[in-house]
């Protein structure tokens, strides 16, 4: 299924709903088959997702650290850079999928409007 947001500022944008539940939930929001994000509630949405990308983030870097500590990692053979990179490539995480809306609110919220979302359903 798949969720519009529209702004009259930002213009149209669709993703999928699966996604969308993940970042409502982060924002604190309902996954109803309509709403709205108004310019009161923009700032703080965007501020809770921009929170929850930093998070993930750091919780990237840190796993990227070794643990000198930890005996068992270091019994572990090294991960190379591409090893990395090819698993960084696989995984499209909170980073990737939260942009886009960021950006999108970002727009909206820089001329004082508002963004609606539809869809078939409740999701």
């Amino acid at each position: 299924m798949l969720v519009r947001f529209t702004s009259i500022t930002a213009g149209e944008m669709i993703m999928f709903a699966q996604h969308v539940r993940s970042l409502f939930e982060i924002i604190g929001k309902e996954c109803t088959a309509r709403g709205v994000f108004t310019k009161e509630q923009l700032p703080e949405a965007i501020a809770r997702l921009r929170g929850a990308v930093d998070e993930e983030k750091l919780d990237a870097k840190l796993a990227r650290m070794p643990h000198d500590d930890d005996e068992e990692e270091q019994a572990k053979p090294a991960m190379d850079h591409d090893t990395y990179e090819m698993i960084a490539k696989d995984k499209v995480g909170l980073v990737r999928r939260a942009y886009p809306l960021i950006h999108f609110m970002e727009l909206t919220e820089k001329e004082n409007g508002f963004v609606l979302w539809e869809t078939d359903e409740d999701f």
